[in-house]
């Protein structure tokens, strides 16, 4: 994690929150289009479990991690794959980070979508009605993935 890196831990509210919106979606509960996404740990190897909204745009799905530099995002990288489910839907995904300069539609389509769940965990000096510049300066500290069904 560099100094400059952004990251907000769900506590509090927030890890209820996290956990009952978990609880619904592998339950099938279709609530703002959430998913559990478990992707392996890069330390422990137990697979880590959180909600996690995914973003169609363009004919391709993304997941953004507006609160930054998570566990989940430390270990998709290293793991290069997750699964999503919703109910008893599964999918097995190769999960591909975003270069910082394409992030800021991705995450203007996120925000325009979601905003009113995640503002509060965007770095400081964001918000949901920055402008495109506002974002690609921040771009860097949120990461952003391709979503694409292992075969």
């Amino acid at each position: 994690m560099t100094a400059t890196a952004h990251y907000k831990a769900p506590s509090g509210f927030d890890a209820v929150v996290n956990r009952a919106v978990r609880w619904l979606a592998d339950r099938g509960v279709d609530l703002a289009g959430a998913q559990t996404l478990t992707v392996v740990g890069r330390r422990t190897g137990t697979p880590q479990r959180v909600p996690v909204n995914v973003l169609r745009l363009d004919g391709a799905e993304y997941l953004v991690a507006v609160r930054g530099d998570t566990q989940w995002v430390r270990n998709a990288r290293a793991a290069g794959t997750a699964e999503l489910r919703r109910g008893r839907q599964r999918t097995v995904v190769a999960l591909t980070e975003v270069d910082p300069a394409l992030r800021p539609p991705v995450i203007r389509d996120y925000l325009r979508r979601w905003g009113w769940e995640v503002a509060r965990f965007l770095p400081a000096g964001l918000e949901v009605s920055s402008s495109d510049d506002e974002l690609a300066a921040h771009a860097e500290l949120i990461p952003v993935f391709t979503v694409i069904a292992a075969h």
